[in-house]
């Protein structure tokens, strides 16, 4: 697999996406299931979020500045995700907003897959070039291999409690 640092989020991307259509499919009395799947989407909201905000979102701003809004906007969709996936960390899926919660996350975190794939990654790309990619790519390999997966290990707790009081 490629080292490319918008090859790797995008491979995130698109394990999230597979793990939101499973939620999606998993019909109205699958609890269990649907339990199961939201604790997937949880450690991989936090892995992915956690690379993207400590390696990618710096960088970019550092080497892009142009880009500046863009990363800024990120962050603040990445916000919105934190507090949804605590509040979700917190629940059953018996509770009455489960599914609610759950759907407000896959639909905010949808838009902004896409909006990075369709939109930022292609300036990215283009400001950067293959090299500095991967550079990036190996950085983000590497804080992949320290990343919380859960909102409350102590590295995401930081992050959480920012989300929370920001």
């Amino acid at each position: 697999m490629s080292n490319d640092a918008i090859v790797l989020l995008k491979d995130d991307h698109q394990q999230i996406r597979k793990v939101f259509k499973d939620f999606e499919a998993a019909g109205d009395n699958a609890e269990k299931r649907k339990g199961q799947l939201v604790d997937k989407m949880i450690e991989l909201l936090t892995q992915h979020t956690y690379i993207e905000n400590e390696v990618m979102y710096p960088r970019v701003r550092e080497l892009l500045p142009d880009l500046e809004d863009d990363v800024l906007e990120s962050y603040e969709e990445h916000h919105v995700a934190d507090l949804l996936v605590v509040e979700l960390a917190s629940m059953k899926p018996s509770d009455e907003r489960f599914d609610a919660k759950t759907t407000v996350l896959i639909e905010n975190v949808t838009h902004h897959m896409d909006e990075e794939e369709q939109d930022w990654f292609p300036k990215v790309r283009e400001g950067l070039g293959r090299k500095a990619l991967q550079e990036i790519g190996e950085e983000m390999l590497e804080a992949k291999k320290k990343a919380p997966k859960r909102p409350s290990q102590p590295s995401a707790l930081k992050k959480t409690i920012d989300a929370v009081i920001s």
